[in-house]
């Protein structure tokens, strides 16, 4: 059954309605705060399925990063060198963006740079990595203006890695939970109308805009934006999947002296400090096939893994317990390049962020408010 609304609902939210985003995350906003820049007195409506941003944007590890060396050089196995500078690129101008709107006080934005650690038992990928650092240096000196990545002996006492980690000075991270506090703040302020736990359940393009249907009524709108990343599957005819990512974080640790991100095997592990506890996620490569998937939870394989890790190499010798579990759901393709296209006349959708919501998602957003009103 639809809704009861009342004249007054009907007529304050869902009348003359000229802008409609579908996810409430990091690129929906930043395309509402880009269309309300745009268009000062048009009525942009967010109608976000949760009750809090449904994928990543409030579930992600906070990481302010474009990329670790070993996941460069991946990445320019499967495209071109233009393509991966032009990744690298959209994802620090997005890193810039954030800051700029948000500031880096409201996200809690620390420079403690980024290090990428290696197993003992990943030999040969360690020594490409360590050969390549002048290569990739020179790919990115165009962007950086200088070195992005360095060798380091390890000074943090991890267990079972190889004698040297590679450093990024330009990584950072940053309070998720503040940053989407702070944005969906700004959003309000500017008179941008966001309702959750409406799930919109189809649509229905005329000449002259969108018939939209949710679980509880029907409207009109004149524009259409998606900005559901992992859950866009059926509007990219499988462009994107999901691509679930498992998240632990402990308990305060006393005299805890790591600060900064950590990158392990590609990216596909990842922790950092947060305050003086440690947060880890990742081993999604134990299980692709499981993994692609937009159902929340944790597995035993992926989560003893993670315990495994944190206790042999990122905590040797030191006594840690568990406070909290979470997954968020990322979207993934064959590409890593974004999709910001037009879907019809009248709808458009910014998709596909390939892991770097944080970096890249307020570039995307931006891009697909202008997408949409060319």
């Amino acid at each position: 059954m639809k809704a009861n609304l009342s004249y007054w609902e009907l007529k304050n939210w869902f009348s003359n309605v000229d802008f409609t985003i579908v996810g409430s995350g990091i690129v929906g906003l930043h395309a509402a705060l880009r269309l309300r820049e745009k268009f000062p007195d048009s009525k942009i409506l967010v109608l976000e399925k949760g009750f809090l941003p449904q994928g990543a944007s409030t579930k992600n590890a906070g990481f302010a990063c474009f990329g670790s060396i070993s996941e460069i050089i991946d990445d320019l196995r499967n495209h071109s060198e233009e393509e991966v500078i032009q990744l690298i690129q959209k994802r620090w101008q997005g890193l810039q963006l954030l800051r700029k709107r948000l500031g880096d006080a409201a996200i809690d934005y620390k420079l403690y740079g980024g290090y990428e650690l290696f197993l003992k038992n990943s030999e040969s990928h360690y020594n490409e990595c360590l050969q390549k650092i002048p290569f990739i240096n020179d790919v990115l000196k165009p962007l950086f203006k200088a070195d992005v990545f360095a060798k380091e002996i390890d000074r943090f006492n991890f267990g079972g890695i190889e004698e040297y980690l590679i450093f990024n000075p330009f990584e950072g991270q940053i309070d998720t939970g503040n940053m989407m506090e702070a944005l969906l703040k700004q959003a309000i302020a500017a008179g941008i109308l966001v309702l959750n736990k409406q799930n919109v359940t189809a649509y229905h393009e005329t000449s002259e805009g969108v018939q939209v249907s949710t679980d509880d009524f029907d409207f009109r709108t004149k524009k259409l934006l998606f900005a559901t990343n992992g859950f866009a599957k059926k509007l990219t005819q499988g462009a994107v999947k999901p691509a679930r990512a498992q998240v632990l974080i402990t308990e305060p640790i006393p005299n805890l002296d790591i600060k900064g991100t950590f990158h392990i095997d590609r990216g596909y592990y990842y922790f950092r400090n947060f305050g003086d506890r440690i947060l880890f996620g990742g081993a999604r490569n134990l299980d692709i096939e499981g993994e692609t998937t937009s159902e929340f939870g944790q597995t035993d394989l992926i989560q003893n893994k993670l315990e495994e890790i944190l206790k042999e190499v990122i905590l040797p010798d030191r006594d840690f317990k568990i406070e909290h579990r979470w997954s968020g759901i990322m979207g993934m393709g064959s590409s890593k390049k974004p999709i910001v296209e037009k879907l019809s006349q009248h709808v458009s959708c910014g998709v596909r962020l390939g892991g770097m919501g944080v970096a890249i998602g307020s570039l995307i957003g931006q891009e697909l408010a202008d997408l949409a009103t060319e």
